[in-house]
């Protein structure tokens, strides 16, 4: 008699009803892809260019005001450019920083800290040196050094937030591949010839891989926040660039009087930031097995 074979779900399968199960997570995915999609869109759905000037129309209200305008559904700002057209369009700059800078970051990162963990008496003292002296300024700090360095702009502001970022990936890595490496099947590999560039890549860095895909998404946020705050102080992108910190830089002297041109950059920030950090702890849980929470 022929016993019935057990079906285990694969990998993939598991992991989505994992993310699944947390509601929070899921609506979060949502939302962000709302917001990513509206502005990878934004040339095509915005009703006006982000730097055309309605001299006749500044400071109006969103449509939903008793004195506000169909043609500006949210307003204008105190140049009479619409807010609609700068946020989609900032959006697109704001998460374009963000995930570049994310990958400038994580890609030297992790291969510091697989050179670290593999070479622990030449190279791991060295780099992790280098990391700590990079730790002790905070990333926005450390962030605002590098652009007074090599001044402002959009590929300046790319380039400090990931230097911000490179030792917290570059730690994880280097821990979790020490936390391999002693394994079993990377000793096999070992005695089976791999090369120290195929340990590194093939045998190792697939297995830590969740603990850097779930900071890679908590540091996506942070580096909006980064960057808003750059903007905010005038050291990220230029105008007349639209950008969600710098907007809100711009229309800090109308907080009384037109409280919607800072209301809206912000409400865009939080709401982005938010949902990008759930996404992150959906994640954390789908990816951690001692955190998963299966239906």
């Amino acid at each position: 008699m022929m016993s019935k074979l057990v079906e285990y779900p694969s990998p993939a399968r598991e992991f989505c009803a994992a993310f699944a199960a947390n509601r929070g997570a899921l609506i979060a995915l949502l939302v962000f892809a709302l917001i990513a999609t509206a502005a990878l869109l934004a040339p095509w759905i915005a009703p006006h260019s982000p730097t055309e000037q309605f001299r006749d129309h500044m400071l109006t209200p969103p449509v939903w005001a008793a004195t506000g305008s169909a043609r500006f559904w949210l307003g204008t700002d105190e140049l009479g450019r619409d807010l609609l057209s700068r946020l989609l369009h900032g959006g697109r700059i704001s998460l374009g920083i963000g995930l570049a800078s994310v990958l400038l970051s994580l890609l030297p990162g992790v291969c510091l800290g697989l050179l670290a963990a593999f070479h622990q008496r030449l190279l791991s003292p060295v780099i992790m040196r280098v990391m700590d002296i990079m730790l002790a300024l905070p990333g926005l700090l450390l962030a605002i050094c590098v652009i007074t360095v090599l001044g402002p702009g959009l590929v300046n502001t790319v380039i400090a937030i990931a230097i911000g970022a490179l030792p917290g990936y570059t730690r994880l890595t280097r821990a979790s591949a020490l936390a391999e490496i002693g394994r079993d099947y990377v000793t096999a590999s070992r005695v089976a010839g791999a090369s120290t560039a195929r340990l590194m890549f093939v045998t190792v860095l697939p297995n830590c891989m969740a603990p850097l895909i779930v900071n890679a998404s908590l540091s996506f946020s942070s580096a909006i926040l980064e960057t808003a705050g750059l903007g905010f102080l005038g050291l990220g992108v230029q105008a007349p660039l639209p950008e969600w910190g710098g907007m809100l830089s711009a229309a800090r002297d109308y907080m009384q009087r037109a409280p919607w041109v800072v209301t809206l950059p912000g409400l865009s920030i939080l709401i982005t930031v938010l949902a990008i950090n759930l996404m992150g702890d959906g994640l954390r849980d789908a990816l951690d097995p001692k955190l998963k929470r299966l239906n």
